[in-house]
């Protein structure tokens, strides 16, 4: 963007947000040149900060109007570069829209802002007996908008879905500046499911500024059962032989000894020491259900080999034992100076084989992985450990983290299940689609966003052009700085 174009502006958006609320200082833009993927780093031309729908609104129109590109941003917690700011363009940030505007007991909802934290929901409902289920690990410091973005799950997602099924409406601004809403609230709206469409595309098909979530009741009963193993496949057998049993937990999640010694030495959460894995499943639900249910989980994680069995059914027990798994991603920064945090899917019957493949790679390569994932629905989220002071290492540990995803790939799972694709992951996109399968991705986004303004160089490798048609792969638009092409 021109100094001319940006001082233009910077000065049209004052009008909307304030002094305060537009950010040019060059040391104060460098705040935002990331989300929590580090490793990729875009300083924005400009930053505003507005209150209110009818801000963003008026921002957005502003930059369409003068062909500027621009890009919303949450809390940043991010972990795919998803909120890497554009070089020449205007990033949004949504943090002061932080309401929580209505609390509707009676059928369950509640209206809220984006900038909203994802725990606060849960706090502000608690005293109905009701809870918001998406949980992702960050979910004291991230947004409910950045989760609608990212299509976010968390430890609770095997039984009670992800932000798409707990989202029944949303206000937003399309990429020409409009406030219209996708769905109606109750969650059983008619025609094209655009509502679905939007959460989890990424900021790419425009800014969500409302968000009407489903609230669920607290369960009567919830019962948490640690299970420590010499191995990790002597773990991934009790969760095939749960989920064969007909069992649905709330979750199943898994550690391997390295993450377990990163959250030891983070939060003292007093795992058996010496366990290989650790496997964390909770059960939710009536009360005689969880209990039948506790005791065939029990004998299950005997029968698969499990060294020490502790459960825990009160609330300050069970937020312990939490505390491991939800510090893991963090915690694993005791270990190594810098990691990347991998984000892969694969058949739950493939666990086993995946997780052997990864050993053989970190053993390969010498780069140390630390195994932190969802074991119930096969979201991997290996941790990548380097030293970024070494010459060479990061290289490295790109190659491993990206092998990881080749082999999700090849053993027909994804290469992503909650963290999304953004900037760093859009290269393997080819890898899982086809020419004509991006096409027709194209083909959506260029419905909402024919300029290709919103958010651009994410998720998809350098389209067609909007309006080019289906087809072959032609005229690509030049990437977003700090983007693609870093690649």
């Amino acid at each position: 963007m021109a100094d001319t174009v940006v001082a233009r502006l910077a000065s049209t958006l004052r009008a909307v947000c304030g002094a305060a609320g537009v950010i040019t200082d060059p040391l104060q833009l460098r705040t935002y040149e990331c989300d929590g993927l580090t490793s990729h780093r875009t300083v924005p031309a400009l930053v505003v900060l507005p209150e209110t729908a009818e801000a963003v609104a008026a921002v957005v129109r502003a930059c369409a109007a003068a062909g500027v590109p621009f890009v919303a941003r949450g809390s940043g917690t991010g972990l795919s570069g998803g909120a890497l700011p554009h070089a020449s363009g205007v990033l949004i940030v949504l943090s002061r829209m932080r309401r929580i505007l209505e609390v509707d007991p009676v059928s369950r909802r509640a209206v809220v802002e984006p900038g909203v934290t994802n725990l606060s929901v849960t706090q502000a409902v608690a005293s109905y007996g009701l809870f918001y289920a998406p949980d992702p690990s960050s979910q004291v410091v991230c947004s409910v908008g950045g989760n609608v973005a990212e299509n976010s799950g968390g430890a609770h997602c095997l039984k009670h879905g992800f932000t798409v099924n707990h989202v029944l409406g949303l206000e937003i601004v399309t990429p020409a500046g409009e406030l219209t809403w996708l769905g109606d609230g109750t969650g059983c709206s008619s025609g094209y499911d655009l509502l679905g469409a939007f959460t989890g595309s990424e900021g790419t098909l425009g800014i969500v500024t409302k968000i009407v979530v489903k609230l669920t009741p607290v369960a009567e009963a919830v019962h948490l059962v640690l299970a420590a193993y010499d191995s990790l496949e002597a773990g991934g057998r009790a969760v095939t032989d749960i989920i064969a049993a007909g069992i649905v937990p709330a979750a199943i999640e898994m550690m391997d000894a390295l993450s377990i010694e990163a959250a030891e030495a983070a939060v003292h959460c007093g795992y058996p020491p010496g366990a290989a894995a650790v496997l964390l499943v909770e059960l939710d639900g009536p009360a005689t259900e969880v209990e039948a249910e506790l005791a065939i989980v029990r004998a299950l994680c005997e029968a698969a080999g499990a060294r020490e069995i502790r459960a825990a059914d009160d609330p300050a027990q069970r937020a312990g034992i939490w505390a491991g798994r939800k510090s893991a991603f963090a915690a694993v920064g005791r270990l190594s100076p810098a990691y990347i945090v991998q984000d892969g899917v694969v058949p739950r019957t493939a666990l086993g084989d995946v997780l052997a493949r990864i050993a053989a790679l970190s053993a390969e390569s010498g780069i140390r992985v630390a195994n932190v994932f969802h074991a119930g629905d096969g979201n991997l989220h290996p941790l990548v450990l380097y030293n970024d002071a070494v010459p060479g290492e990061a290289e490295r540990a790109e190659l491993v983290s990206g092998a990881i995803l080749d082999t999700c790939i090849e053993y027909g799972g994804s290469i992503t299940g909650e963290h999304g694709v953004g900037v760093d992951k859009s290269r393997y996109m080819p890898k899982m689609f086809s020419a004509a399968d991006l096409d027709t991705m194209q083909l959506l986004r260029c419905a909402f966003d024919p300029a290709s303004l919103c958010n651009p160089g994410m998720v998809c490798p350098p389209p067609g052009l909007c309006g080019a048609g289906p087809g072959p792969r032609r005229g690509a638009r030049p990437a977003a700085p700090g983007g693609a092409e870093i690649f």
